[in-house]
């Protein structure tokens, strides 16, 4: 009961007393005032109850408040101990980008059809222009195989980053008829600390900076450089350095399916210097590597060596760009390996095969919103047909001109025009004529 009430009930007792005494007040004055002092006594002893009362709850909530005060500033000096034993500074940086790419393409080959899943069905592979047919066919194809998802973490205090980057262009997944559906691929997945890079990347011997900007999956094809691949990268300055996994594409003597090998006894070896300026930039890269396939006369090895220079000539808001490649074995490196590496004599030895080429492309915009691609790429196979045969590669080219939209900063809409021709050693040829439009948006 609290205070107000009591003093509220004693009023209304002392008011009944005085009502209900009135009409006796000689006789029973005594009695009522004895009456009154009672009631004075059980009030003050009420009043002392509580606030006894009330002076127990404020220790009971100060003690239990002290004590939850005590286990937060424990949990508190916990925090900044263990904070003590992480590196300092701003944390970790979690970043997600990418795109999603729309295709659609109507192409039409003059030496026959292709497999109605081939790679040459959703992106321009030079080695698989069909060649020597009596006919030509003309195919309609859709996909959205190239969308990339990009993950890319940092923490820049400690210059440590991990990154990881995949599309759908691995060659599997679910049919055409009902799902469409395409497996992840991992494109590339490394971690860098600082100057050094470890895990699958692009290979060092390719600038990246250099390659136009086409519709197709990579574009000047048979003139790039293109592989990515494990390795361990070192950057300092303008200078790279850095080993890689070695694999081994041959020709069997007398020409055939290509063997592919992994027995190199030492990595690929690639120096690379990069120069940057106001006027644009310039890439000179070489590569060393050991050639090997184990046979029945024993295990054979060769050493190969390739050289490719790149850049790009910045025109105001246009641009140049354009790369040279070749050397004794640079096969696999080059042109989405269609020519090999090798080819193995008569002795069971291997004899490298020289190959080379490039690209050159001028991007000009229109304007703000449009702009257009124009690129030339070739690629030329000195082979040893004595070895080799005539049904090997001897040459590739194509050429591209693109028109594109840019509707927002990161919407786009394309289209591009594509003519490839393959030839072989006998003489055989075939053609590629393609139309490709493409949506791209970009996060």
């Amino acid at each position: 009961m609290k205070l107000g009430m009591i003093r509220s009930s004693l009023g209304l007792a002392l008011m009944l007393c005085v009502t209900t005494t009135w009409a006796d007040a000689p006789t029973r004055e005594a009695e009522l005032e004895a009456r009154i002092a009672e009631l004075e006594r059980m009030v003050k002893q009420l009043v002392e109850a509580q606030e006894a009362q009330q002076q127990a709850q404020s220790e009971r909530r100060e003690t239990m408040q002290g004590g939850r005060h005590a286990e937060v500033e424990a949990r508190l000096a916990k925090l900044e101990e263990e904070k003590g034993d992480r590196p300092s500074g701003s944390g970790t940086e979690f970043k997600f980008s990418g795109f999603l790419k729309a295709d659609m393409m109507m192409s039409r080959y003059s030496g026959g059809s292709v497999p109605a899943r081939g790679l040459l069905r959703d992106f321009y592979v030079p080695g698989l222009i069909p060649v020597g047919g009596q006919s030509s066919t003309t195919d309609f194809d859709t996909h959205i195989r190239e969308s990339r998802f990009i993950f890319n973490v940092l923490r820049p205090d400690d210059g440590l980053q991990a990154y990881l980057e995949f599309d759908f262009s691995a060659n599997n997944g679910g049919d055409e008829r009902l799902t469409n559906a395409a497996s992840p691929n991992i494109r590339q997945a490394f971690l860098r600390w600082n100057d050094v890079l470890i895990g699958q990347a692009w290979t060092t011997f390719f600038n990246v900076g250099a390659l136009p900007e086409n519709l197709d999956f990579i574009g000047p094809s048979e003139g790039t450089i293109f592989a990515r691949q494990s390795q361990v990268r070192w950057t300092k300055g303008n200078w790279q350095f850095a080993i890689e996994n070695p694999e081994t594409t041959v020709t069997p003597l007398g020409g055939g399916s290509r063997i592919v090998t992994d027995v190199a006894s030492v990595p690929d070896f690639v120096a690379r210097y990069n120069h940057a300026a106001d006027w644009g930039s310039f890439t000179i890269a070489g590569l060393g590597r050991q050639l090997a396939i184990d046979g029945a006369g024993g295990a054979e090895r060769e050493m190969a060596f390739a050289l490719s220079l790149s850049g790009k000539v910045n025109m105001g808001k246009n641009d140049f760009r354009w790369m040279v490649s070749g050397g004794p074995g640079i096969g696999r490196y080059l042109g989405l390996n269609t020519t090999n590496d090798a080819v193995l004599n008569a002795s069971g030895e291997l004899d490298t095969i020289d190959a080379y080429g490039g690209f050159v492309s001028y991007r000009h915009h229109w304007n703000d919103q449009w702009r257009s691609n124009f690129t030339y790429s070739m690629l030329s196979v000195d082979n040893d047909t004595n070895l080799t045969g005539f049904g090997v590669n001897k040459s590739a080219s194509s050429a591209h001109v693109n028109l594109i939209y840019q509707a927002t900063p990161h919407l786009r809409f394309g289209m591009e025009y594509i003519y490839a021709k393959r030839e072989l050693e006998s003489g055989a040829s075939g053609n590629m004529n393609r139309v490709q439009f493409s949506t791209v948006l970009g996060f």
